[in-house]
């Protein structure tokens, strides 16, 4: 069972990188809407990523790509209306963001004023710098995201791990210094060699969030669905189920339907 603080009333980006400076994990799950945000906020989740991961597991999208920007700030009102002790995030959709930093600024400063978000998610490193930089200059919080980035599945071709050749490790460890340097206050390292997570979080002052990046990240995201056996036929790697739903709620429907063809449901009890 969870053994989080309940002194902690509100968790902070203060939080999280107090929970670092102490060698205690970070927890974060995705949420999108209000229901489920409930259940993850009272189970003591420090984080809850609104992620542009909604595409594929609310809209059935194969990619993270279609989803807009106004799509995305529903999904996170709906969440912050339920949520009142983590620390919520949310993604900046594809476009919303890449080679236009007034736009960036733009995006960002919606999400913040229209859902009551509390930082944004950017995927990329020094090729997104100054929308990061302008961002942060309005006093909004972000939080970086290397290693495999789904919005860039197009020029990757492929879900693989990243950053295992010498090339792309280094680059990524400098792209993680310069999120740290321009003030970000964290950032997910996406489907990287364990050893790189390692070398990466040893090296930040800030904390790191793993997703199929070993156990050394100074914190933990999965995808809600994924953890709960909702959705079945996503099985990488790093993937633990905690339970599995899916068959859970098919039983209950076809118990209900078999009720009702049966006339069983409602009986004399269930009736005014």
């Amino acid at each position: 069972m969870s053994i989080h603080n309940p002194d902690i009333k509100r968790v902070t980006t203060h939080t999280i990188q107090e929970l670092k400076n102490r060698g205690e994990k970070i927890t974060a799950l995705t949420a999108y809407d209000y229901s489920m945000a409930q259940v993850v906020d009272a189970a003591g989740v420090e984080m809850i990523l609104v992620g542009d991961s909604a595409s594929n597991v609310m809209a059935g999208h194969e990619t993270t790509l279609p989803i807009t920007l106004d799509q995305m700030i529903y999904h996170a009102s709906s969440v912050v209306r339920a949520v009142k002790r983590a620390l919520v995030i949310v993604d900046l959709p594809f476009g919303s963001y890449q080679g236009n930093s007034e736009e960036a600024l733009r995006s960002a400063i919606r999400i913040m004023k229209e859902s009551g978000a509390h930082a944004v998610k950017l995927e990329g490193g020094q090729e997104i710098q100054e929308s990061i930089v302008r961002i942060l200059s309005a006093g909004v919080p972000v939080m970086g995201h290397l290693g495999l980035t789904p919005q860039s599945i197009y020029k990757f071709g492929t879900y693989a791990v990243r950053a295992k050749e010498d090339a792309e490790a280094a680059k990524l460890m400098e792209d993680a210094l310069m999120l740290q340097e321009v003030g970000c206050f964290g950032v997910v390292l996406e489907k990287i060699p364990a050893a790189l997570t390692r070398q990466v979080s040893q090296a930040l002052t800030i904390p790191t969030i793993g997703i199929g990046g070993g156990p050394d990240a100074d914190g933990q995201i999965l995808v809600l669905h994924d953890l709960l056996g909702i959705t079945k036929e996503f099985k990488p790697r790093f993937l633990r189920r905690y339970a599995d739903l899916n068959t859970v709620m098919t039983e209950a429907i076809a118990h209900y339907v078999d009720d009702v063809k049966a006339k069983d449901f409602p009986n004399e009890k269930e009736a005014y």
